[in-house]
Parts: C-alpha cells; sequence; structure tokens
C-alpha cells in the first residue's frame, strides 16, 4: 500500500519506516530536516520535507503522494527536561497533535486516502482513581494537573477527532517509551541516583518498547477496526517495583527514596502524580484486534537490552 509517515524521523520513525518498507508498502516520509532526508532515502521511503504546522505545505505533500494510508508521528519533544512545566515542554507537539491533525485530516480528505492511524499517549492521561489498570473505554483524567491541562486537551482533540473525520481512523496510545534512542535521559537520572522513588512508589506505569510501538503501528496499516488502542506491554508496575529494576539492569546502586512533600519540592506536583497516583493500561484490545504481539512483554525482558545499549553507546 501506499503510506505517507508524518514524522518519519522521530523515535519511532526510526523503526516505522523499515518496517513499512519490509512488509512491502511504498513509503513517503516526512521530516522538517533537510538532513534527515537522506535517513529516509537509505530506508527506502521517499522523503518530502514539510512543516507540519504548514497548513499548504502539509496538502500538497499529502496529495502529490497520493496514499492510501497516512500515519501521523509528528512531535517536537527532543528537548524535554522536565515536569515541572509539562504544558510549557509539550507546547509544540500540542500544536501538532491538534492544528496538525486537522491538516493532514483535511490533507487526507483530499486525496481521498481512507485509513488514518495517529500516535497517541497513554502513561499519566488516564483517571487517577478507581481500577489500577484501566481500558480503552475508561475515561481520560477528568481533574488533571493544572499544569498538564493543555496536553492533555490536545490528545482529547486528537482521538476525538481521527476516528470521527477519517474513514477509518485509528489512534495507539503509546505508553512510556524505553529502548534505543528512547527516554535515554532517564537513564542517565537513574546512574546519577538523580531520580528517587517519590512516596509508596505507588504509581503504575505501562511501558511500550520502541520497536514494538512501530510493530503495532505496520500492524495497523492492515488491521484493526477504527478506534483508540493502547498500544503497551503486558505488565502494569509501580514505580517502587520497575525503578529499582532499571536501576540493578544499569548496574548501579538502588534509587534513593523521598517522601511526597520533597519530590513536590524538587520536581513540581506532575512529579509526584507520576510516582504516586498514575494508572496503567491493558493492551488487550490491541493484541486481540491488531494481531500483534510484543517481542518484549515486560519492561522486565526489555530494560536489560535498554541498559545494555545504553552502556555500550556510553563506553564507545
Amino acid at each position: 500500500m501506499r503510506v505517507f509517515v508524518a514524522g518519519a524521523t522521530g523515535v519511532i520513525g526510526q523503526y516505522l519506516v523499515p518496517g513499512l518498507t519490509a512488509a512491502g508498502h511504498e513509503v513517503t516520509g516526512s521530516t522538517r530536516s533537510a538532513l534527515k532526508a537522506s535517513q529516509l532515502k537509505g530506508q527506502g521511503a521517499t522523503p518530502v520535507i514539510v512543516d507540519g504546522l504548514d497548513r499548504e505545505a502539509v496538502i500538497k505533500a499529502v496529495t502529490a503522494a497520493q496514499p492510501e494510508v497516512i500515519i501521523h508521528q509528528m512531535t517536537a519533544l527532543t528537548s524535554m527536561r522536565s515536569f515541572r512545566h509539562f504544558d510549557k515542554e509539550f507546547t509544540v507537539t500540542n500544536e501538532l497533535r491538534s492544528r496538525g491533525t486537522d491538516y493532514l485530516l483535511e490533507a487526507a480528505a483530499q486525496a481521498g486516502t481512507r485509513r488514518f492511524i495517529a500516535q497517541s499517549f497513554v502513561g499519566w492521561t488516564n483517571a487517577r482513581e478507581g481500577g489500577t489498570v484501566k481500558t480503552e473505554t475508561d475515561p481520560l483524567d477528568p481533574h488533571p494537573l493544572a499544569v498538564t491541562a493543555s496536553t492533555l486537551m490536545a490528545i482529547r482533540h486528537l482521538e476525538d477527532a481521527v476516528p470521527a473525520k477519517a474513514p477509518e481512523g485509528l489512534a495507539l496510545r503509546y505508553g512510556i517509551l524505553y529502548g534505543h534512542g528512547a527516554s535515554d535521559a532517564m537513564l542517565d537520572a537513574v546512574r546519577k541516583r538523580q531520580l528517587p522513588v517519590v512516596g509508596g512508589g505507588t504509581g503504575i506505569w505501562s511501558f511500550t518498547e520502541v520497536t514494538d510501538a512501530a510493530a503495532a503501528t505496520v500492524a495497523a496499516v492492515t488491521r484493526g477496526a477504527p478506534g483508540i488502542y493502547n498500544v503497551v506491554d503486558d505488565d502494569p508496575a509501580p514505580v517502587a517495583q520497575w525503578l529499582p529494576y532499571l536501576a540493578s539492569s544499569l548496574g548501579v546502586k538502588p534509587p534513593m527514596r523521598a517522601p511526597a512533600w520533597l519530590g513536590r519540592l524538587l520536581g513540581g506536583e506532575m512529579t509526584v502524580s507520576m510516582m504516586t497516583e498514575v494508572r496503567g493500561a491493558s493492551n488487550e484490545k490491541a493484541k486481540r484486534e491488531l494481531g500483534w504481539t510484543p517481542a518484549y512483554p515486560s519492561w522486565r525482558d526489555g530494560f536489560p537490552v535498554w541498559a545494555e545499549t545504553f552502556k555500550s553507546g556510553r563506553a564507545a
């Protein structure tokens, strides 16, 4: 099939594009960087340089490619440093998830594209009450922290617009991404013992290894009814379990512990919420309807590989 990947050189795109070409699809990939166009060529894709917030340029690129499937992977998170000013860090990504999504949907309509797959997220977005593991039918957080309100609004916009406006619209909610090229700053923080277990470490995290995210997205090109899918591993777990294991995988001392008040002082309200309140997500729908099985069913399988890659890179 002819597939247009918007944001083709990001963390997931680096694995998604080769996966699509290996599956026999004809891929056009967009990037904002002329330097990364050669990367796409090397992966067997046709590159196009376009700013996802330039409506005319997006429509021109998509209508020229005439894709049967559009995959929206546009984000701008390379400089993410802190949870304290969360919405500020996500300003451009929020624009890409709102205006950028609208422009791509408009382009899809003009090109006659039926299937539209968009990157969404599940990690801190679920309601922080009730059961510890949520499905796609559970509501998103009705009372988000003030620091995340704009970001959650952008996610809601994407998840509402894509299934409503595309004939076959799917939103894939990736969990906390990890693996080569994803969340390496967290590994560095764990190595330096700068990421403590805050409070009781009762926040439940759902992880997604980055190549598993790409594989699920490739599967969604030909599988799955319109709707929302949690693309996460099989093992939602509290911070108090996974964070010491990650430190052990790196071969460093266990994380320190900090009371909630100190975590709030040092990292802000969002840090405390992530450590103590967030809920995990179930992947049963994605496995059933996309025919996808994560290669890393648990962070217990993936963290050692991730840590070894990180250590090898530092040694090099």
